[in-house]
């Protein structure tokens, strides 16, 4: 008989999702309060990343997107109320939060999810519709561990999807525009899949800009078609020089730029948009350029159309 100890056999959580179940099976266990939830915090929304439930009331699901300016969890986060009220009434700023004129909120669980540089990236927090006993606070040093867990695990996968992301973009060589050395429409077309995938998961928010060289028949008319493509690969340098090393740029077809900016939301894509259009001014490159940010309730397909239709939009305006 041999005598190798047995291998030892860790499961793990193979997702930050599985992790995040796990966590709020077992503090509903412990803890109770009828709705468990983590969240993540994406501008004005607070969007569910998971969460569990122990009976119907308060109609949560995966992906429901909340106000985070009116809930119980951004005043947490600033520090207005405490993380652990088995009295919400009691609390000044939680009594009066707008959450609770659509949903019976008695008593609250909260404490933040932090992302790997410190910043805010969600919460984990409970609700139920009647009030605790004071013994309620007795939990709070759990939760926080748990948070902390959660936190770390996050950490860890999203610095693999960092990793994944530079393999995709290794890969992304054999799907490269052959004039311009940018994406091409089959490359945009897996990336944007991709990271779609990503925004549903962690609930990113994300922007497509949408670029259409001006002119382009006018000069390939009057020029020849060498000074078409000349003008095209100088577009896709000035694309690819101006946009940050996460972020992915392809030539759709003929005159038809995209660039995807991950991470970003409206703000930051106005600020990009900016950003290109000054860069294409100053290589002389005559372009018009639309924005379309992803929303929370929404995907980056429609983000797509919505650059398009803001970009044909400032072309009709010129023309008129």
């Amino acid at each position: 008989m041999s005598t190798e100890p047995a291998a030892l056999v860790h499961p793990g959580f193979p997702r930050f999702a599985d992790a995040a179940g796990a966590v709020l099976a077992d503090l509903q266990a412990r803890v109770g309060l009828r709705l468990w939830m983590v969240t993540r915090q994406v501008g004005g929304d607070q969007v569910v990343l998971a969460w569990r439930e122990s009976s119907d009331g308060y109609g949560i699901g995966d992906g429901s997107v909340l106000d985070w300016g009116g809930s119980l969890c951004a005043a947490m986060v600033a520090e207005l109320g405490p993380s652990i009220a088995p009295r919400v009434a009691d609390v000044p700023a939680f009594a009066g939060a707008p959450v609770r004129r659509s949903a019976a909120v008695e008593a609250y669980v909260g404490v933040p999810l932090v992302e790997p540089d410190g910043g805010l990236f969600g919460t984990l927090c409970a609700f139920d519709p009647e009030p605790q006993p004071d013994t309620l606070r007795e939990h709070e040093d759990l939760v926080r561990l748990q948070a902390r867990l959660l936190s770390t695990v996050l950490a860890l996968e999203l610095d693999r999807e960092v990793l994944r992301r530079r393999a995709e973009q290794a890969e992304q060589e054999a799907t490269t525009d052959a004039l311009t050395g940018v994406g091409n429409r089959r490359g945009w077309d897996r990336v944007l899949a991709a990271e779609e995938a990503r925004c549903r998961r962690y609930a990113h928010p994300a922007c497509v800009v949408a670029v259409d060289v001006d002119r382009l028949k006018a000069v390939n008319d009057g020029q020849g078609h060498f000074a078409g493509d000349t003008l095209l690969r100088r577009c896709a340098a000035v694309l690819a020089g101006a946009v940050r090393a996460t972020d992915h740029v392809a030539r759709l077809g003929g005159d038809e730029f995209a660039v995807l900016a991950v991470e970003t939301d409206e703000a930051g894509g106005l600020v990009e948009v900016e950003r290109l259009r000054a860069a294409l001014d100053a290589a002389g490159v005559a372009a018009t350029v639309g924005l379309g940010s992803r929303t929370s309730a929404g995907t980056l397909e429609l983000a797509w159309q919505a650059a398009d239709a803001d970009l044909y939009r400032r072309k009709r305006a010129r023309a008129g």
